[in-house]
C-alpha cells in the first residue's frame, strides 16, 4: 500500500544512508524499523507471568481466586491499618 509521510530531513538522510550501506531500499529500512517498534510495544504490553508462592503447598484458600485482586489485597492488609 502506498502512503505519504513527513519525516524530519536529518532522519530521512540517515535512513537513506543506512539503506545505501545495507544495499537495500529506503522502504525496507522503514519497514524494518516500524516492525521493530511494533514488536517492542507488543512485548511491553505482555504481562509478566505471575509467580506464586504457596506455604506448605496449600496455595490459595478455598473460595479465593488470583483474578480477584481486590479481595486478595484486602486480606493481605487486614489488621495492618491499610
Amino acid at each position: 500500500m502506498k502512503t505519504t509521510i513527513d519525516l524530519a530531513d536529518p532522519l530521512l538522510r540517515r535512513a537513506k544512508q543506512l539503506a545505501a550501506r545495507r544495499r537495500t531500499t529506503l522502504r525496507a529500512v522503514i519497514e524494518e524499523a516500524l516492525r521493530a517498534a511494533l514488536e517492542r510495544d507488543a512485548q511491553a504490553r505482555r504481562p509478566e507471568p505471575l509467580r506464586t508462592h504457596a506455604v506448605d503447598g496449600r496455595g490459595l484458600q478455598p473460595g479465593l481466586s488470583w483474578d480477584d485482586w481486590n479481595t486478595l489485597r484486602s486480606l493481605a492488609y487486614e489488621q495492618r491499618g491499610g
